[in-house]
């Protein structure tokens, strides 16, 4: 099978969606298929374009070949996670872009997937699929315009907001089928009007790395709290350094915060207003030192704000904290503190609550058996439930189905029209 797997975002930009596609198509690339993924260049979230890659930008095209499988990276409006005006032409070059060259440079594919964030990468895909004649599957990671209400990026009386929920109603109808990572988000869906059959959920799954990074300790006398991922809107990581304030004077507890985003001046700036000795901004790491920031912490936070949009997630890093055996501080409600529980692998707190996150940390802390345990707990649950291998393989066989119906309704449809012809004929 061939699969054209068209997304915004793709490594050396680290996140959950760029992890996602690149897990995935090596995967699909392994088991035999041919697997090009359509994508711009690097730019997220700081929009500069990496220096290795700026001869190729200017050119507006490059193609790679990574792990069994070919990167096609296409021209971008590059900006960076802030600014609604700038990041809308982000999005909106990379539609335009992904159109105009998967139309004439890819071969055509057997199916189209397209993921989401951000939307219109969705409706870039629709157009390849139209322009293929092939089935298109759209891969739902956010709910949009959901999402950019919930951060603040826009409202929900908006006239932006309301055009984005009539185009995402659109592209639910108009593709062969859904993905979605979570059963909150199908439910969402669903809700919607699509049929529960044409929504299928495959949660994130976690790379080998991050397993083996778990044999990995560090000693230095400390207990280390380390967020790692995007500084962004959505994660109120004030949260973090106000918890760290009210640690200040316990000299064996300190914080790395690992990550670029919309949000670090800010956040820099706010831990010195707090005058902060025991927060380290570390800034962007390449992906692959991930598993090792992980390992060498204590215990890992993941934080979102207080919004109804975020108890249909999962975050992603959470899987990877618990393949490394490191248990978790999670400041998110619904479907993820419902993993967690299920999972016994680290303790929840209320978002945005810096007094219970700073209690929790005390907790494990002082209680290096619960932590370890908590650790092994959700080491033990990733491994049955979230390895990237099974999950690819479960993908493959939605994406074969969906093909064979799709190619089988177009056969009736065909055998109907020859039937009317011939009647019309005598």
């Amino acid at each position: 099978m061939r699969i054209l797997y068209v997304s915004h975002y793709f490594p050396p930009e680290m996140g959950a969606p760029a992890g996602r596609v690149a897990g995935l198509s090596r995967e699909w690339a392994r088991a035999g298929h041919e697997v090009h993924v359509l994508t711009g260049f690097p730019h997220h979230p700081t929009g500069i374009i990496p220096p290795e890659y700026r001869r190729a930008f200017r050119h507006g095209f490059l193609r790679e070949h990574v792990d069994g499988y070919d990167v096609h990276r296409t021209w971008i409006f590059p900006a960076a996670n802030r600014g609604k005006f700038r990041r809308s032409l982000n999005y909106a070059s990379f539609m335009a872009s992904a159109t105009l060259v998967g139309s004439l440079r890819m071969p055509r594919p057997d199916v189209v997937v397209a993921t989401s964030p951000q939307l219109l990468c969705a409706v870039a895909g629709h157009f390849l699929a139209k322009r293929f004649g092939t089935p298109l599957v759209m891969e739902v990671r956010d709910l949009w315009p959901e999402s950019l209400v919930a951060v603040g990026a826009s409202r929900h009386s908006s006239p932006l907001v309301t055009l984005l929920e009539r185009l995402a109603c659109q592209m639910y109808r108009r593709s062969s089928h859904v993905v979605t990572i979570t059963e909150a988000q199908r439910a969402a869906i669903v809700a919607e009007g699509v049929r529960e059959t044409r929504v299928s959920v495959i949660p994130n799954g976690v790379d080998a790395a991050f397993f083996e990074a778990g044999m990995l300790r560090r000693a230095n006398g400390k207990f280390v709290v380390t967020y790692i991922g995007t500084l962004g809107m959505a994660h109120k990581l004030e949260t973090l350094l106000e918890a760290a304030h009210l640690l200040r004077d316990e000299a064996d507890v300190e914080f790395h915060i690992v990550g670029e985003g919309a949000r670090r001046a800010a956040l820099e700036a706010h831990a010195k207003e707090l005058q902060l000795t025991n927060v380290t901004f570390a800034g962007e790491r390449p992906r692959g030192e991930v598993p090792r920031w992980i390992a060498e912490s204590d215990a890992c936070a993941v934080l979102l704000r207080r919004n109804d949009v975020f108890l249909t997630v999962v975050p992603s890093k959470m899987l990877e904290i618990m393949a490394a055996g490191r248990p978790i501080l999670l400041g998110v409600e619904g479907e993820a503190l419902s993993l967690l529980e299920r999972a016994r692998a680290g303790i929840g707190v209320a978002p945005e609550n810096a007094e219970q996150l700073a209690a929790a940390i005390r907790r494990l802390r002082d209680d290096t058996a619960l932590a370890a345990q908590l650790g092994e707990n959700g080491r033990a649950f990733v491994q049955q439930e979230f390895r990237r291998e099974a999950l690819a393989e479960k993908y493959l066989k939605l994406l074969e189905r969906v093909t064979g119906e799709v190619a089988s309704g177009e056969k009736t449809r065909n055998q109907k029209a020859e039937v009317r012809n011939q009647k019309a004929e005598s």
